[in-house]
């Protein structure tokens, strides 16, 4: 076996699996499910070339789902820890930003707003070379839009954000781990933690 990579993204409504050697794609499965990743991600990964075995994992660690990110998460910790892979992790709307800019013949900054929690998107800005213009916040639709850095939209919430816009350019766009491949490496390399985005809906209690 070569020097293979198994890429894991349960962190939205999609869930999608890839295996690369030496960096080209020889397998790969998405679906976009709603719910139930935990479920469809084994048996995913259970019909990549030799059951998905890789030298280095790589998942998505958020924003999303909560329950999503942890699935993605525990499983990659599980199998780097069985086949003594490493393991590293990105983050969710650097991914659909180079998916984004992929799809465009000339690439200009996009803002990327992918569905969180409560009403609220997920929204970062990034230039036209991929690298992100500022922090990855979680606002209402309203309060987005005063974030915006770019005139084109892109993510899961680009359609009804663009539109609060005034019909702004806009793609919708799921992360794929099979495209994985597009992100820099300085964007794949993160520490292997979930990434929520904003606070958790319960706090712990104060101690009096």
């Amino acid at each position: 076996m070569g020097n293979r990579v198994l890429t894991i993204d349960t962190a939205t409504t999609a869930c999608s699996v890839s295996l690369f050697e030496d960096k080209h794609l020889i397998a790969n499965s998405f679906e976009e499910i709603g719910r139930g990743h935990a479920e469809k991600l084994v048996p995913m990964i259970a019909q990549l070339p030799d059951k998905g075995r890789a030298d280095r994992i790589l998942v998505n660690c958020g924003p999303g789902s909560f329950t999503g990110v942890r699935i993605g998460l525990s499983a990659a910790k599980a199998l780097a820890m069985a086949w003594h892979a490493g393991i590293s992790g990105y983050q969710c709307l650097h991914l659909v930003a180079a998916q984004a800019l992929a799809e465009m013949k000339h690439p200009v900054p996009v803002f990327i707003a992918m569905v969180g929690g409560h009403g609220e998107y997920f929204v970062q800005n990034f230039a036209a070379d991929g690298s992100a213009l500022d922090a990855l916040l979680s606002l209402s639709p309203e309060a987005a839009l005063l974030e915006r850095k770019a005139d084109y939209f892109a993510g899961s919430a680009a359609e009804p954000l663009a539109s609060l816009a005034g019909d702004a350019a806009h793609s919708t766009i799921l992360p794929d781990a099979a495209k994985s491949i597009l992100l820099s490496e300085h964007n794949e390399y993160l520490d292997v933690a979930p990434i929520y985005g904003r606070a958790p809906d319960a706090q712990p209690a104060r101690q009096a």
